[in-house]
């Protein structure tokens, strides 16, 4: 196995949300392919939009990397598995660069985790409405840097007027490289939407915006700086972090493993496709074979004895959801005849009786579940929470938790009461759905941190 110390590696980061940071890693992974290197590329925090412009639109594969759902050692775990036959890591950080799962501490920030994997910072600066000011930004952020993690800097939306004179200034006085300047662009194609941005399979060209940005910004790229920087790595790993078989078996959880593969229907289209990588690894790792089907396009399930319904977007799809009967009809059969399925957010949405489109059109879903999906005027519950079961269940017994993540402007009119969600703060409520071997609700699930759930998910 590759150890992470070899592995170059840096994190895209900066001072707030919004200062570019997709866009930038974005660019920067194109570039390092032009000059051909084979990269990883990896998201800090629960999100899955901005990982799909890294493996969807660039065909990179990304993973995420977050303490509250891994821990340490799992961060530690994703990215050497993210290393393997890779030649550079490229991080992109979540909101500031201090920004921790609580107001009152960095823990589980991009500056944390920079920490945690030993990896190299490059602070992204939003620069519009400002000159000279820019200088005291990132002296601020630099100073408050207590473990020099921020290693270059690279400016956004800058003034062609001020640029070079500017960059000279920050590394004058700063001793910090401005290693890239990208120019403020016409046009804006990463744009807001109720769960953060919006998909890149809605961006008209999204490849060849993507392709501008990037030949504009390797015009003042320092690309041997970025290479040093990124060879500029700490050792994470000492003896015993990270076992060479890091995969869980069904045998381990105590439970019978079945002689063949078990085929795991995951729904993957347009309206649901939120999936943690680490997710669908463990799947495999635990005997299961995927296959990926359309609740939106295809007539019928295919032929498999589990299902799986992740997050996505289905209120932007309802009407084609709803009128796909026949798959309506199987996934209702399927879940009477007690087949396991998994939903969350989206998927747990589907499975309910109606859901309303933004439009406040009402569409007939699936109908296993009780409840009616619609939209609110904001959000729900959001953040990190930890899910812990109230009652015995297929698959998680009294008692038992894993950990997950929260983000929706949805809600419906039956949330469930098999299970208590508790933030870190201690705020809690009741939730998840259980019908037979169906188990439904609103928070995404991270598998690895219950391993023992999906094992009896497979053995069922």
């Amino acid at each position: 196995m590759i150890k992470a110390k070899d592995f170059p590696r840096f994190m895209v980061c900066a001072p707030s949300s919004g200062s570019g940071k997709t866009l930038i890693t974005c660019a920067l992974l194109r570039i390092l392919e032009k000059h051909g290197y084979k990269c990883a590329s990896y998201k800090c925090g629960p999100d899955y939009i901005d990982p799909m412009f890294h493996s969807k639109v660039l065909n990179i594969p990304s993973r995420n990397l977050d303490l509250f759902l891994m821990g340490h050692n799992g961060i530690k775990k994703a990215l050497v598995k993210g290393s393997i036959d890779k030649d550079i890591g490229v991080m992109e950080g979540v909101m500031g660069f201090y920004d921790g799962m609580k107001a009152d501490s960095v823990k589980g920030s991009s500056y944390d985790i920079c920490a945690i994997t030993g990896t190299p910072a490059i602070l992204v600066v939003n620069c519009k409405g400002m000159s000279k000011s820019v200088i005291a930004l990132i002296k601020g952020f630099a100073d408050y840097d207590k473990k020099g993690l921020i290693k270059g800097v690279i400016l956004n939306n800058i003034s062609s007027m001020v640029a070079d004179s500017l960059k000279k200034d920050i590394e004058d006085e700063l001793n910090i490289p401005v290693i890239g300047m990208l120019p403020k662009l016409a046009e804006s194609f990463l744009e807001s939407r109720h769960l953060g941005l919006v998909m890149p399979s809605e961006i008209e060209d999204i490849l060849a915006k993507i392709d501008r940005v990037s030949g504009i910004l390797e015009q003042s790229l320092d690309m041997d700086k970025l290479i040093n920087i990124a060879r500029s790595i700490g050792d994470i790993l000492r003896p015993g972090d990270v076992d060479e078989e890091t995969s869980y078996s069904i045998k381990a959880a105590g439970l019978s493993h079945a002689t063949e593969p078990v085929r795991v229907g995951v729904a993957m289209d347009e309206a649901f496709c939120f999936y943690y990588e680490d997710n669908l690894d463990l799947l495999k790792e635990m005997g299961a074979s995927i296959t990926f089907f359309s609740p939106i396009h295809d007539p019928k399930l295919p032929e498999v004895s589990r299902i799986i319904l992740g997050g996505g977007y289905p209120e932007l799809h309802a009407g084609e959801l709803s009128k796909n009967v026949s798959m309506k009809e199987d996934i209702l059969r399927a879940a009477n005849n007690g087949m396991p399925i998994l939903a969350e957010c989206g998927g747990f949405m589907y499975l309910q009786e109606r859901l309303s489109s933004p439009d406040k059109e009402t569409y007939e879903m699936v109908g296993v579940l009780k409840g009616s999906g619609s939209m609110r005027d904001r959000l729900g519950h959001f953040g990190y929470v930890t899910v812990r079961s109230t009652s015995d269940n297929p698959y998680l017994k009294v008692a038992e938790e894993i950990r997950a993540h929260e983000f929706h402007y949805y809600d419906t009119s039956d949330n469930g009461d098999t299970c208590l969600l508790t933030k870190p703060s201690g705020k809690s409520w009741t939730g998840i759905q259980v019908y037979k071997n169906v188990f439904a609700g609103f928070a995404h699930l991270y598998y690895p941190s219950r391993p023992e759930m999906i094992a009896r998910f497979l053995a069922l």
